[in-house]
């Protein structure tokens, strides 16, 4: 729980200095900056091991930092936050530090994100008339994620934050079963 905590502190510090930077678009390109390093730093172990290990000097760690920072055209702003995040000893944290920042990037601008499971592919056209629906229940400007769920048997299921909404053909049968099981 703490580490939770700290790493929503490193992403509002973060998030403060992108929109101070230059708005919400410095800050949607901090975001994306931040997960590419992050996903660099998941993919390598050797890089995990240069960046993550107490062993290795500090300074050696910034160079590194800087050269990437340099092939992925990080700006500044990002470049400093993995420094400091660096000096610190909590890049371990940067998976988490990323999920904080879109969450309150995300608050910030009123999005909300869900989560759609279906059955099959959904269209286009679904895609629009179910972001719309879910625009007017939830008041926020909706961005989902999509994928494909055999198991669901048919329709979807969407979450959004602790809620579920379960339209599918499984959720319905396990439904069905739970009031004849309990013979109501």
């Amino acid at each position: 729980m703490a580490e939770l905590a700290l790493a929503n502190q490193y992403a509002k510090a973060l998030l403060e200095v992108a929109q101070a930077d230059g708005g919400a678009p410095a800050a949607e390109a901090a975001l994306d900056q931040l997960a590419q390093f992050a996903a660099l730093l998941r993919e390598s172990r050797d890089l995990r091991t240069a960046l993550l290990s107490p062993a290795v000097e500090h300074e050696h760690k910034v160079r590194v930092i800087a050269r990437l920072c340099e092939i992925l055209g990080t700006g500044r702003p990002v470049r400093n936050f993995l420094n400091v995040v660096t000096k610190k000893r909590r890049l371990a944290l940067l998976d988490e530090i990323c999920s904080r920042y879109q969450a309150l990037l995300d608050e910030a601008e009123g999005i909300v994100r869900a989560d759609v499971r279906s059955a099959a592919p959904v269209t286009d056209a679904q895609r629009a008339a179910l972001e719309e629906a879910l625009g007017r229940v939830t008041g926020g400007q909706i961005r989902c994620g999509y994928s494909v769920d055999p198991a669901l048997v048919g329709g979807m299921a969407v979450r959004i934050g602790s809620a579920v909404y379960d339209g599918s053909v499984r959720g319905r049968l396990e439904a069905m079963r739970r009031r004849l099981v309990s013979g109501s």
